[in-house]
């Protein structure tokens, strides 16, 4: 016998079969009721300065933890800061393993009960970090400076960071070699009109105007990044030709006293010489003349 159109038979399997389903929505549904203390992570950034690098993300977590998990683009995952309640943690020593790889990282949120557990915690994935190329650039240090004449002579100090090769630790220089510059400005003391000039070596050897004091500062550069190209800029010095000057001045003066005390101490000795004679002279022109 057909069925009506727009009627529905009751089927008994249906009915279990929605039952049961909706009781395993029950189970799950209290099992993640059992978690809701358990907070994805957000806002996860990278912060590296010269390769030192610190993953940073929120919210500061209440009644549970995170471990962090990180790996090259085709490598495992490896643990780091296991069941941590801070919201950043250190992971250089594995970057700078290789600077050219591109990495990423995983926050994975536990409960802090350990007797809680669940098949797969909740996590959140940061953005791809490659470090070579994002990595920030920091401020530059300038280890000598020197003027002389019409040549203003400036070394550029390379920071440290935390790359290792053959036992050592690498300065920027190694490790980026020709890809790092070194911008200089530079300007005269009674002037604000700047010039600059720029190298891929650490050193600066430019024309100035003699007698004229100069103010500068460097900037490092990676000219072949697309983006966060430039460190922050070295604090400003000065040349100061006053300090030379007065030197000069008082090697001048020393002379000039040192020619006057002579001239004194010899022309005292040549009076005295004078008096002696004078004195000998008038000696015998007052001798009694049976005396002779």
């Amino acid at each position: 016998m057909a069925t009506p159109n727009g009627l529905r038979v009751p089927c008994p399997q249906a009915a279990v079969a929605r039952a049961l389903l909706f009781g395993l929505v029950l189970i799950q549904v209290a099992g993640v009721a059992g978690t809701t203390d358990v907070v994805v992570a957000y806002n996860i950034t990278w912060k590296s300065t010269n390769f030192k690098t610190i993953l940073e993300w929120e919210p500061k977590p209440i009644n549970y933890v995170y471990t962090v998990q990180i790996s090259p683009r085709l490598g495992n995952w490896k643990n780091k800061c296991f069941r941590t309640t801070n919201t950043e943690c250190d992971v250089t020593d594995e970057i700078v393993k290789n600077v050219n790889e591109t990495y990423l990282a995983r926050v994975l949120s536990y409960p802090e009960d350990t007797s809680i557990s669940t098949v797969e915690p909740p996590f959140a994935n940061s953005p791809e970090f490659t470090p070579y190329l994002e990595t920030n650039l920091g401020q530059p240090t300038i280890r000598s400076f020197e003027q002389v004449g019409t040549k203003l002579n400036v070394t550029v100090q390379d920071a440290r960071t935390l790359v290792r090769a053959d036992g050592k630790f690498l300065s920027l220089r190694d490790v980026f070699g020709k890809d790092l510059n070194y911008t200089l400005y530079y300007w005269k003391a009674s002037s604000t009109g700047k010039k600059k000039a720029t190298t891929n070596t650490n050193g600066f050897l430019i024309d100035v105007d003699k007698g004229e004091n100069y103010c500068f500062h460097v900037q490092a550069v990676i000219l072949s990044r697309r983006a966060n190209q430039k460190s922050p800029e070295s604090p400003i010095v000065c040349t100061s030709h006053e300090k030379g000057l007065a030197t000069e001045l008082f090697f001048i003066i020393g002379a000039v006293m040192l020619v006057i005390i002579i001239f004194i101490v010899v022309l005292s000795v040549t009076l005295h010489k004078c008096r002696k004679v004078r004195a000998g002279q008038s000696g015998k022109e007052n001798m009694p003349l049976n005396a002779a």
